[in-house]
């Protein structure tokens, strides 16, 4: 499969996540990554450990992405920031709204992704590849399809590369998302994100917070699975696959894998597709 490929990590707690993590990388090295991302916790509450995973991924020889989140953050707080990660060599951002720490108000002196993204333009021209997130089935917070939409336009106009979608199990939304992005002149690059299937309780529970759809037949057959892990990995193995195979014939861009920290699907599905 010759195609860019490019792999999300979560910022690890514990220093037995940490090797844990490091052990996972070298494996989705081999793999040859175009870059891999690490994400930001509510409010920036990761920042450390964000910030340190992406040091590690620089000196590991691998282009890495900062997720890089506005909400409750000052134009300073940014600013300052931004300086940081040049400085360590960061040369890609996940721009990003961000999620609110429980407890807090809005606060802060951004109100959109957009608003992040036509900042750093403004302060750092094009210092950084800004990617920003798409919702090909609707952001949960959204007030209507049209009015999601419109904001990603917005993000788009404001100074972003290239976007990342939320992971989704129809290719048709995907493909319907791009066609009306397109049509409304966003025409950068769209790559689908891709959430393995490992675990039937966490997918359920990732996808109720975030809006993305479980298909009724993917639920029922996850459900009359049980506790049976071996057939739930072999059919979301099938599943994901698939999937991939589709957008790939569509003509996907690239591949963007939400690897939850772990390497073993992700690298099954991509010797799936090598044997296409």
């Amino acid at each position: 499969m010759n195609l860019p490929i490019s792999f999300e990590f979560f910022p690890p707690k514990t220093p037995e996540g940490a090797q844990k993590l490091r052990a996972v990388r070298q494996q989705l090295y081999a793999r040859a990554p175009l870059f891999c991302s690490v994400t930001y916790g509510a409010g920036g509450s990761t920042q450390e450990g964000t910030f340190g995973t992406v040091r590690e991924i620089l000196a590991e020889g691998v282009d890495a992405a900062s997720h890089f989140s506005c909400i409750g953050a000052t134009r300073a707080g940014v600013r300052e920031q931004l300086a940081q990660l040049k400085a360590m060599g960061v040369k890609r951002l996940v721009a990003l709204r961000g999620d609110l720490p429980s407890g807090y108000g809005l606060g802060g002196e951004f109100h959109y992704a957009s608003d992040l993204v036509a900042f750093i333009r403004a302060e750092t021209g094009e210092d950084f590849h800004l990617e920003v997130a798409a919702y090909p089935e609707v952001h949960p917070q959204a007030r209507s399809p049209e009015a999601d939409l419109k904001a990603y336009v917005t993000k788009v106009r404001a100074g972003a590369h290239s976007a990342i979608t939320q992971y989704f199990y129809s290719a048709d939304a995907y493909f319907r998302f791009v066609d009306e992005a397109r049509a409304l002149g966003a025409d950068i690059p769209v790559v689908p994100g891709i959430m393995p299937i490992t675990s039937s309780t966490q997918l359920m529970r990732f996808s109720d917070a975030c809006g993305a759809e479980i298909p009724r037949w993917i639920r029922l057959r996850l459900q009359a699975y049980g506790d049976d892990t071996a057939s739930i990995k072999s059919f979301g193995l099938d599943v994901v696959t698939s999937l991939c195979e589709q957008l790939l014939r569509g003509g996907v861009p690239g591949l963007h894998f939400y690897t939850m920290n772990q390497s073993a699907a992700t690298l099954e599905i991509l010797r799936r597709l090598d044997a296409r």
